[in-house]
């Protein structure tokens, strides 16, 4: 069945992001995320600490993590950790890193580097032994599993998900883009001789629900200009017509990229995008509007819809989600990925 998630951004009081997760859980909500750019916000594993004490059911996790800000036995360790104290509830999202290495300065890590951290993460979490820097290394008390959802656009990256990973985040709402996206993972993950039907597909996007569509853009343009930074990435490494003209078309006007408004509504660097892209890429509208969306999204197999809860009224989206969009779903099926 098709699950509902949030994710937040951490800069708001802990007692504030308890509070939310904590309606969240109560509207039938299933996961709930963080993300993690420690320079320009919280730390989320402190965070997630608290959100696993202070929950029952809720699945909790970074969307996304990177291996290039935390050692992979660090992250090991504190998964492992956080494993016990929520009862087996967590989940780890990855990524290469976009804000969290870019405001320092760097760049995000290569694929390889990325696809070395998950299998080492993994292997740590279970209690196994594995090596690094060519030196024997083991949690000997950590005895869990742990779910990895690898964040990628690219078909390398999307590839990579399906292969490795055991779910693959995909930032944007775009039916047409997703099922795009979705040919490479496939790809990835019968290459690795893995059951396709058990892998987690997310859609992650910005969402707003308001039948005035001005003001609902204008809460979630911030998001196709997130993206911007990891299709302008692409296209430095992708011929265009290797990739899909929606996804890359409407970054010719971009001119730049402020992460100091990283993820904020109205940031002034998201001006550059048009309606139309906004439209596409967020699910926003009436509640009827926004249902038909997730219809379409679980038609063609996503099994999450993450909303990325950054706009005004959160309360007011969380009730109006756990009352009038969640019910529809709770009984219906993804598509069968034949």
């Amino acid at each position: 069945m098709i699950e509902f998630g949030i994710t937040l951004r951490p800069d708001r009081p802990p007692e504030r992001i308890v509070e939310l997760m904590r309606m969240a859980e109560a509207q039938n909500f299933s996961y709930g995320w963080l993300f993690d750019s420690h320079v320009l916000w919280m730390d989320p594993y402190p965070l997630l600490t608290l959100m696993a004490v202070n929950t029952t059911c809720l699945r909790l996790g970074t969307c996304v993590t990177n291996p290039g800000t935390r050692d992979p036995s660090v992250t090991a360790s504190t998964f492992a950790t956080l494993q016990a104290i929520s009862g087996g509830r967590m989940i780890m999202g990855i990524g290469r890193g976009d804000s969290s290495l870019r405001v320092m300065g760097k760049q995000p890590v290569s694929l390889a580097v990325m696809e070395n951290a998950i299998q080492e993460i993994r292997t740590l979490v279970s209690g196994e032994a594995t090596h690094l820097n060519e030196q024997a290394i083991q949690l000997k008390w950590a005895r869990s599993r742990l779910p990895i959802f690898v964040a990628a656009y690219g078909p390398k990256a999307l590839r990579l998900a399906g292969r490795v990973g055991d779910g693959v985040v995909l930032q944007c709402a775009d039916p047409h883009l997703i099922k795009w996206s979705l040919n490479f993972v496939r790809e990835g993950c019968e290459e690795a001789g893995r059951d396709w039907s058990q892998f987690h597909i997310m859609c992650a996007t910005a969402g707003y629900v308001s039948d005035d569509l001005e003001y609902a853009r204008s809460q979630v343009r911030w998001f196709p200009a997130l993206v911007s930074n990891h299709v302008i990435e692409l296209l430095s490494r992708y011929p265009a017509t290797d990739l899909p003209a929606e996804l890359t078309s409407y970054v010719r006007q971009r001119l730049g990229y402020d992460y100091q408004e990283h993820c904020q509504v109205g940031a002034s660097h998201a001006e550059f995008v048009t309606d139309e892209v906004v439209d596409r890429f967020c699910v926003i509208g009436t509640a009827e509007q926004c249902r038909q969306r997730i219809r379409e999204l679980a038609a063609i197999g996503v099994n999450e819809f993450n909303l990325y809860l950054m706009a005004e009224e959160q309360e007011r989206l969380l009730e109006i989600y756990g009352r009038e969009i969640i019910p529809e779903f709770c009984n219906v099926q993804v598509r069968p990925r034949t």
